[in-house]
């Protein structure tokens, strides 16, 4: 570099944001966040990187920018192998790419590089497509999504719980008035089919059929590491959405009960059952008397 030449700071974010340009590093150099650090278009580029002897400087870029974004499809792959089991590599990849630019990396972290790829085939769904494959496959990477940010996010190890024989001992009259804190990791999730069932399979190494289209309601969460799913019934998903809402159980219980069909002595079995196997299962943290929960909304 010749005397006067800028800090080495200010060329990783002029590089940083050439080679990380979805239209290109031509497109980088002549990007505001590039010119922001360094005023070099892609004529002059030889004023910051030298030529070698094979490769121009564009193209001494253009590979690390191509590694850039093979990395990126790398963990996207990662992130989605029921979906790229559905669509085939290539298509995939091409749908990746297309996200990519779409919505670029803007994150420190890989974790949430594939946060809006179910948004953006939704979006980008053609008006011709047939519609039950279009759900499935937007279902599909809504559920991957899904158990990627239970598996990162924080979750109810090392904590006690709520054992089915604690709440258990929680006077009726009690219980109602209170809150049940639920466990970090669970969240809720409504779907058109039963995808959840195609993921195990394939996930499993098997080469499974996509299911038909059916309503399907999920509460996902981890435990012990493992990402679980647990299939409920519209009362079910109604009565933990209202939990997680931060809603007393008394009225939690009630909003389920507008979509129970049977009499009120069954409904009333159901929920003793149902909070039974839910503690269990390790989805509550604690119950409390007082308002002291924060409120979540875990529920898609």
């Amino acid at each position: 570099m010749p005397n006067g030449a800028p800090e080495l700071d200010r060329i990783q974010r002029w590089m940083q944001a050439v080679i990380a340009h979805p239209a290109g590093v031509a497109a980088g150099c002549a990007s505001d966040e590039a010119r922001r650090q360094l005023d070099v278009d892609a004529a002059g580029l030889e004023r910051v990187v030298t030529r070698s002897s094979t490769l121009l400087a564009a193209e001494r870029l253009a590979v690390y920018a191509n590694a850039y974004y093979a990395r990126l499809l790398e963990c996207l792959r990662e992130e989605y192998p029921a979906l790229v089991h559905t669509l085939g590599s290539e298509l995939f990849d091409e749908f990746a790419v297309e996200y990519l630019q779409r919505y670029p990396s803007g994150s420190y972290t890989l974790h949430h590089l594939g946060a809006n790829f179910p948004r953006h085939l939704a979006e980008t769904c053609p008006a011709e497509e047939d519609t039950r494959w279009a759900n499935f496959v937007v279902d599909l990477a809504k559920l991957e999504r899904l158990f990627s940010e239970v598996f990162d996010g924080p979750g109810n190890e090392g904590a006690t719980g709520l054992s089915p024989e604690a709440l258990a001992a929680v006077p009726p009259e009690s219980l109602v008035e209170g809150w049940l804190v639920p466990a970090p990791d669970l969240h809720l999730v409504e779907l058109r089919s039963p995808v959840h069932e195609y993921v195990r399979a394939v996930r499993r190494g098997e080469d499974p059929a996509p299911p038909a289209p059916a309503d399907t309601l999920l509460a996902v969460h981890r435990r012990d590491y493992l990402v679980r799913r647990h299939p409920v019934s519209r009362p079910q998903y109604v009565l933990l959405a209202a939990i997680l809402a931060g809603e007393t159980v008394g009225k939690a219980i009630g909003k389920a009960a507008e979509h129970v069909e049977g009499d009120a002595a069954e409904y009333a079995a159901d929920l003793r059952d149902w909070f039974r196997d839910w503690a269990a299962e390790g989805l509550f943290r604690d119950f409390e008397l007082k308002e002291t929960i924060k409120r979540n909304t875990n529920s898609s």
